[in-house]
């Protein structure tokens, strides 16, 4: 089969060849979207990451593509129904960073709440070894809310544990066991909004997941707490983060990821070839604000990267393709 690979590093594409040696293989250094088409597109399978975005204008132009291996456990870059109207198979990376997911979140939290940023930004620009401004708060004793307790938000939980946080959760299927062996209560949305200290969201982007947090409830949200989001941006409403941080319902946010944040890392590249109508550029804009905000931190979607994971990913992906070809395909997404 010929097999499409974009935007993978090259010590990765040293292990797809030996993995796929009696496979056509092809790669791309380059996202794959409408406006960035590959010349050749013959392929079978495409292999791609969450920067890559594929809708059905992607898809016409494919003829031959049956399967596509996403290096993610994330979809919501992939058009699922456009996939299943041309009985395309679509794959996914249930679970390769529990644990990675889960310390960053935590790293953010104390970067947030300790101002280790601020302090070393502050020595940095302009030598200055003044506390003042600086003073944080700790973890113990913190009630941390966690929304959602899938695989990373079980893992938050345990960590949290370990900083002697109390806990508090929402889930629509509550887990029983991690509760009873963790100790802590499974509580309504909104209550987990008025009683945490610390947010943090683990839930998947989907249609009913979309703006979870928004205007109608962010005023909820306990006066000085904290979110921190390192799940999809388009869970919380940008307009209405901003509304909290400058009120000052929220004391800080931690963001690894943005909605629109495509748009935010090409910006250049959307002024040439975006489409307007497809983008709400309200919201690009409100990124900016965020950006310059001295109580928000952000970080370019980076908390999948380790060695690690990254191995895990490929590993994943590579199994994917193997057992489609074997013709009993794994870690199918429901189209």
């Amino acid at each position: 089969m010929k097999i499409a690979f974009f935007n993978l590093e090259t010590w990765e594409q040293e292990i797809v060849k030996n993995y796929l040696k009696d496979q056509e293989i092809l790669f791309f250094d380059h996202t794959l979207n409408k406006d960035n088409l590959p010349e050749n597109k013959d392929f079978e399978i495409a292999s791609v990451f969450v920067d890559s975005e594929i809708d059905a204008k992607v898809l016409e132009t494919l003829p031959q593509l049956k399967f596509i291996v996403t290096r993610s456990t994330g979809f919501d870059h992939i058009d699922l129904k456009a996939c299943a109207s041309k009985n395309i198979l679509v794959s996914n990376v249930p679970a390769y960073g529990d644990n990675t997911v889960a310390e960053f979140t935590f790293g953010l939290m104390i970067c947030l709440i300790r101002k280790i940023f601020l302090a070393y930004d502050r020595i940095r620009e302009i030598g200055s070894f003044s506390l003042e401004g600086l003073r944080g708060v700790d973890l113990k004793g913190k009630t941390l809310g966690v929304i959602g307790t899938g695989r990373i938000g079980s893992r938050v939980v345990k960590i949290a544990k370990g900083f002697e946080m109390n806990v508090i959760a929402y889930d629509p299927f509550p887990n029983k066991k991690l509760s009873e062996e963790f100790n802590f209560p499974y509580l309504s949305f909104e209550e987990v909004l008025k009683s945490a200290d610390i947010l943090t969201l683990h839930v998947p982007y989907n249609e009913k997941t979309h703006h979870l947090i928004n205007k109608d409830n962010i005023s909820l949200i306990k006066k000085g707490a904290y979110l921190i989001n390192t799940s999809r941006g388009g869970i919380v409403e940008t307009e209405a983060l901003i509304k909290a941080l400058k009120e000052g319902i929220l004391a800080g946010a931690g963001l690894d990821v943005l909605e629109e944040e495509g748009v935010v890392k090409d910006e250049m590249g959307f002024l040439f070839r975006g489409h307007p109508e497809e983008h709400n550029l309200k919201t690009v804009l409100a990124n900016h604000i965020l950006i310059d905000m001295d109580n928000v931190i952000i970080t370019p979607h980076n908390a999948f990267n380790t060695q690690e994971a990254l191995q895990r990913i490929l590993e994943t992906s590579l199994e994917n393709i193997k057992t489609f070809i074997q013709g009993s395909p794994v870690n199918l997404v429901k189209t």
